[in-house]
């Protein structure tokens, strides 16, 4: 069962989460990194130097999501059906939250053109209210990559080319077997800016894995190829959409599609609304399908 007090612990935790993160927000590098030109450096007069810490994806906690249906029963794709009751215990709502940061390590690559950055990404999904299981944590995702950004100055369909870049990433979720799952891309990205509209566009190719020792057959047909965010800002307010789907391999099969709305309510503090549906909310759920209902906050967004 649920219980309907949070414990002591666990918003001690949540509130150092959101006043360390805060405190870095209102620092001069998170604070004026709004913008593809600001968050990735990519004028002479926004440049800050390497090995210096700056926002990359956004840094959340959602003490409260709502999933329809848990995947109580993770397996892999070619892995048989469960016998017997093996389901996990698993509550319908539990805490999620992100951080993520990157730092530039190489500065003008070529004719003082394009910079090397490197990314850490890392997401859990906590069963905090899941006495029955001790409060476990169900998945830590970790995604470390390395990226090539050169700015890019063009127009097309009144959107501003801002940038193109690529770059190599791992992601996996540490778990030991049956419950591995890893994989390994070459990421492409090309950044657009139109007005208050923001559009990244994110195609991947996986590199391929010997069946036998594949941690996530068929995840490219699910979790797809390939993804499209769009961001909205206006004033505080920013909405993003992220549409991931397997444009190549099964345009039809399956996918994901999330919104995100967050709004200011203290300084650099923002509310925050998730919703997802479809496939691969995290990897042990790369071939499960379900909703999720998130609320929290949100300390560092997009852009």
């Amino acid at each position: 069962m649920i219980e309907g007090r949070i414990p002591p612990y666990v918003l001690l935790l949540l509130i150092g989460l959101a006043q360390g993160t805060a405190a870095l927000a209102q620092s001069q590098v998170f604070a004026e990194s709004r913008g593809l030109r600001a968050r990735w450096e990519l004028e002479d007069s926004l440049r800050k130097g390497n090995f210096l810490l700056s926002p990359y994806k956004p840094v959340y906690v959602l003490p409260a999501v709502w999933s329809s249906d848990p995947n109580r029963e993770p397996r892999r794709t070619t892995d048989p059906p469960p016998t017997g009751n093996d389901q996990l215990p698993l509550d319908v709502v539990e805490c999620k939250f992100q951080f993520s940061l990157k730092t530039k390590v190489v500065q003008g690559l070529y004719k003082n053109r394009g910079d090397l950055w490197l990314g850490y990404t890392q997401s859990s999904r906590w069963q905090v209210y899941n006495r029955g299981l001790s409060r476990a944590f169900r998945e830590t995702n970790y995604e470390p990559e390395v990226m090539v950004v050169v700015p890019t100055h063009y127009r097309i369909l009144g959107f501003t080319g801002r940038m193109l870049s690529g770059g190599l990433v791992h992601q996996s979720n540490g778990g030991a077997e049956p419950d591995s799952r890893s994989w390994n891309r070459l990421i492409f990205q090309v950044g657009l800016e139109r007005g208050h509209y923001t559009v990244l566009l994110r195609p991947w190719w996986r590199f391929p894995e010997r069946s036998r020792a594949d941690d996530n057959p068929g995840i490219t047909g699910l979790a797809g190829n390939g993804e499209i965010i769009v961001i909205y800002r206006n004033r505080s307010h920013v909405v993003a959409v992220q549409v991931r789907n397997a444009f190549i391999d099964a345009p039809f099969k399956g996918g994901s599609l999330e919104g995100d709305w967050s709004f200011t309510i203290s300084g650099h503090l923002k509310a925050r609304l998730s919703v997802f549906h479809g496939y691969c909310e995290s990897l042990i759920d790369y071939n499960h399908k379900q909703t999720t209902v998130g609320i929290g906050v949100s300390l560092l967004d997009w852009l």
